[in-house]
């Protein structure tokens, strides 16, 4: 009896433990094999227990005491998995499996570590094969309500800005029109269909939507899908260059956004895509950037306008702003359109100015890359007070673009703040510069009151998951 008690709870911790790693790596069984960042937890919560299991079985009801409570410990540290509908139902699936599996194994005597790997595999293979169901379910009737409604539908990519763009476009329509955008960061298929399911109100005129890809044919997939009528391609860098390995293979599936059936007109920062794309990197000319804002001159239709953005911040966003522009042209006027860019409000948490106990705070805790972590760092460079960066670095990158960030903190900050584990070893090494390097982010706030005074500029530059 205690035999199979120890064996349907290590089928459970196991079971939890894939499909909280599942669910952080948005179900993508190759990114949690090949691109996982913390392969021990591979070792510790699944290999391990199954070796023991299959090759010491005698010795497993011992083991299972300090695995469970190892599990138990991370499980809280990571905060663990959302229990979604697909969680819960995954979660069923496997109990009825390992009841199954213990009636077997009372009968036939099989290998433990075996029999809990099969079960494991088996809940695994059965709870994609419903999900792929569901989600053509759910796909079809999110394309039926997109039909009804028939919004015209912006699609917006590119390695940086895709949000910022979104938000830029959306400010500058939703006054004239009953303008609808993704939510967050929301730019899978998956994450699409359930918005449009869910949240896409009837009588939407205009949505604006993000297209994201960690492989070949993602983005093409969700135009195909949409059928948006305009697409916007922002400024194309090494962001996932580790899925991409190449920047030709960013550059041919970036330009995916284009390859919608119901193309009217596209709009691309740098790279140029047939007769209907047009190309803005040589409109944008003369930007000045700082911490009161940026302003930089844009040319339309052969004329040279000044802008002005007083409430954002960054150079880069003179890019992400212009792009928008020329999409709210295709339904507004141009002096209006120019006129509300003037009034543009930050993107929360996307180098966001807040004034805070005396102290600058400047929140970029969203912006993963190195070009706008480096254009940040040039912005902060001018400020005349104390400056501290709080980061985790890149999280999706080589350690030669660490090393970049790393020179770059020496040459801006006072301090910095090291808060995630994963980049912790490559950081710490190669920051010279009065630095402090987390184990434990819940010290941040603590650590902040004591190192910090009124006047200085703090700098929290991108963010890592909680499980990292």
């Amino acid at each position: 009896m205690i035999e199979n008690i120890v064996h349907f709870v290590t089928t459970l911790l196991i079971g939890v433990y894939v499909i909280t790693t599942l669910q952080w790596y948005n179900y993508k069984i190759d990114r949690v094999l090949f691109h996982f960042h913390k392969y021990s937890w591979h070792i510790l919560f699944f290999l391990i227990p199954i070796f023991v299991y299959t090759f010491f079985p005698s010795y497993f009801n011992y083991f299972f005491l300090i695995y469970m409570a190892l599990f138990l410990i991370w499980y809280k540290k990571s905060k663990g998995v959302k229990f979604t509908k697909r969680v819960k139902r995954f979660l069923v699936i496997l109990v009825i499996l390992e009841v199954g599996n213990l009636f077997i194994m009372e009968r036939f005597n099989n290998n433990e570590g075996l029999s809990l790997l099969s079960v494991i595999s088996t809940a695994i293979i059965i709870s994609y094969l419903i999900e792929s169901f569901l989600f053509s379910k759910f796909k079809q009737k999110a394309k039926i309500k997109l039909n009804k409604i028939s919004p015209a539908i912006i699609t917006i990519t590119g390695s940086y800005g895709k949000t910022s763009i979104k938000n830029f476009t959306y400010q500058l329509l939703k006054d004239n029109f009953k303008t609808y955008k993704t939510p967050r960061s929301v730019n899978t298929l998956k994450g699409i269909v359930l918005d449009i399911n869910t949240s896409l109100p009837e009588d939407t005129q205009i949505y604006i939507t993000e297209a994201g890809a960690r492989e070949k044919g993602d983005i093409k997939e969700i135009v195909e899908f949409l059928e948006n009528e305009y697409s916007i391609l922002g400024k194309i860098g090494p962001q996932h260059i580790e899925y991409f390995k190449t920047m030709d293979n960013i550059e041919k599936t970036k330009l995916e956004i284009f390859k919608s059936p119901k193309l009217k007109k596209g709009f691309s920062y740098q790279i140029e895509w047939r007769d209907k794309v047009e190309v803005i990197k040589d409109k944008i000319k003369n930007i000045k950037s700082s911490l009161n804002g940026i302003e930089w001159d844009l040319i339309i239709n052969n004329k040279t306008y000044h802008l002005k953005a007083p409430n954002i911040l960054g150079e880069f966003n003179a890019i992400n702003i212009s792009l928008a522009v020329y999409q709210a042209i295709e339904f507004m006027n141009l002096d209006e359109v120019l006129e509300k860019v003037e009034k543009l409000e930050p993107i929360e948490h996307r180098l966001q100015k807040i004034e805070a106990n005396k102290k600058v705070i400047i929140d970029d805790s969203f912006n993963g890359n190195i070009e706008g972590m480096l254009k940040s760092f040039k912005l902060i460079k001018t400020y005349n007070g104390k400056k501290i960066i709080i980061t985790p670095g890149l999280i999706e990158a080589t350690d030669e673009m660490n090393k970049k960030v790393a020179k770059a903190i020496n040459e801006t900050f006072d301090l910095a703040i090291i808060t995630s584990q994963i980049n912790k070893e490559i950081l710490c090494k190669n920051i010279t510069i009065n630095k402090i390097c987390l184990s434990d982010k819940s010290k941040l706030t603590k650590i902040l009151k004591e190192v910090t005074k009124e006047g200085d500029l703090i700098l929290f530059s991108n963010d890592a998951p909680e499980y990292l």
